[in-house]
């Protein structure tokens, strides 16, 4: 579900960022373009690039667990600032 989901969800953004007519009242539009950014970026992951540990040299645990966090930041942006995915 969450890579068909991916899918949707992935373009939806990319229009809400080039398209948007505002932004949530407690963030600038600066860090919310940030935000949008991570969003985008962890979707196009799920969509479009293969799981962290196999884009990785497998003894390069940093690399990977960085790529990771940011991975699952987007995600969790995403969750946070729902609601207000909204144009």
């Amino acid at each position: 579900m969450d890579h068909t989901l991916a899918h949707i969800i992935l373009p939806m953004l990319i229009q809400l960022k080039e398209t948007k007519h505002g932004y949530p009242s407690d963030l600038s539009l600066e860090d919310w373009n940030k935000y949008l950014d991570e969003m985008i970026y962890a979707f196009d992951c799920k969509v479009n690039k293969e799981e962290v540990y196999m884009r990785f040299d497998i003894n390069d645990r940093e690399a990977m667990e960085k790529e990771q966090e940011r991975i699952s930041n987007g995600f969790e942006l995403f969750g946070k600032y729902y609601e207000n995915l909204w144009d």
